[in-house]
């Protein structure tokens, strides 16, 4: 257990990386360890998600990066938007590399801190929340994120997630309608799905 991504505590042995990848038609330089999701690439998922977010028709107001990991998502979308990006994640060596990698790429208009899912967030609305749950973590978790996201968007704010179709991404969809009561799968690749549902 102590070695998967989502444990607040990794005790792994470390094996710090540092390399380069484009973002947003950016170059970024990331630090990455064992002991956190994707070390060695930006993972294709979250590729996809950085692609696909859009911050057009949404209300002003932070973005939220659920599950923020050593940090392309938050900080490829704080770079892209120049809006405030909140970046929360349970992993504190996670959490640690996302805040050297948003030195290290000159970007101040994040803050970054540890949080079990929404337990610590610092604002009560945000104009969008981004996530690339933690499959592995378990349903509980990924349906915890999704269901928790509602209350904490402004009206007309969104909710944009990715997940495999074989690791649930049609279970999660519903569980979006349910929540929302709407949910819209806006880009399908290589068996990822974005599904984007908006607080009306």
């Amino acid at each position: 257990m102590a070695d998967h991504y989502y444990t607040k505590q990794p005790n792994t042995a470390h094996h710090v990386n540092e390399w380069t990848f484009e973002l947003k038609d950016h170059t970024f330089r990331f630090l990455t360890d064992s002991g956190v999701f994707s070390k060695g690439t930006v993972d294709f998922g979250s590729r996809v998600l950085i692609d696909t977010f859009t911050t057009a028709g949404l209300p002003e107001g932070t973005l939220l990066d659920v599950g923020c990991g050593y940090g392309p998502i938050g900080l490829s979308l704080a770079y892209a938007t120049k809006r405030q990006v909140e970046m929360v994640d349970i992993n504190e060596r996670a959490v640690s590399l996302a805040q050297q990698n948003a030195t290290l790429n000159h970007i101040d208009t994040v803050t970054i801190h540890p949080s079990n899912i929404y337990e610590n967030v610092l604002e009560a609305r945000y104009a969008a929340i981004v996530s690339n749950p933690p499959i592995r973590a378990g349903k509980k978790v990924v349906h915890t994120i999704l269901s928790g996201a509602y209350e904490r968007l402004l009206s007309g704010g969104s909710l944009t997630i990715v997940i495999q179709k074989k690791q649930g991404a049609p279970t999660a969809q519903k569980k979006m309608i349910e929540v929302f009561g709407n949910a819209e799968v806006i880009k399908k690749e290589k068996g990822y799905y974005i599904i984007k549902s908006i607080k009306e």
